[in-house]
């Protein structure tokens, strides 16, 4: 759910794409007790259009490329730790480079009662890629400020989502 600050919902996002993983020692599968999402939901927020997604919406960049084009990606996740040690940061950063846009990744930690080991390391992560804040595998709240200039001058300086070309799955030739 994403509230304005009036405290009322704004928009509605259910997550798209289920979790799945085994190695040897967890066992995931949300499709056995989940149903996913239909649809994208953007939001239109304060630096422009917010993409919503949710966890391992983060593996499939078409999500981001849908139009309207991106200024900000929400995603708040449970990733394993498994997982999160090879997969978090690279992901979050391309989702920031390939979209030029801000991404704001919220990441559960801890190890929870079966067991199950939660990766955390939150991070903001600009346009350009660089990583403004990393939180660790422990509980806490971290602030960085985002500068509308900097998700601009990203655009102007590399115009690449102005030069996309493979918009749709009818430019592949069959």
């Amino acid at each position: 759910m994403l509230f304005n600050p009036q405290g009322e919902v704004s928009a509605r996002y259910d997550k798209l794409h289920l979790f799945s993983f085994d190695n040897g020692v967890e066992h995931h599968d949300e499709a056995a007790t989940m149903i996913p999402g239909e649809r994208i939901v953007s939001a239109e927020g304060p630096f422009g259009v917010l993409r919503l997604s949710v966890c391992d919406d983060l593996r499939f960049p078409e999500l981001y490329r849908a139009a309207p084009s991106p200024d900000v990606i929400a995603v708040p996740a449970a990733f394993t730790h498994a997982t999160g040690l090879k997969h978090w940061e690279l992901l979050l950063r391309a989702r920031a480079v390939e979209n030029q846009a801000f991404v704001l990744a919220a990441g559960q930690c801890g190890t929870h009662g079966n067991g199950w080991r939660t990766y955390g390391h939150s991070m903001i992560i600009d346009p350009w890629g660089e990583v403004l804040l990393c939180m660790d595998e422990t509980p806490g709240m971290g602030l960085a400020r985002l500068d509308a200039s900097v998700l601009h001058a990203t655009r102007s300086r590399l115009p690449a989502l102005n030069h996309r070309r493979l918009a749709t799955s009818s430019a592949v030739e069959k």
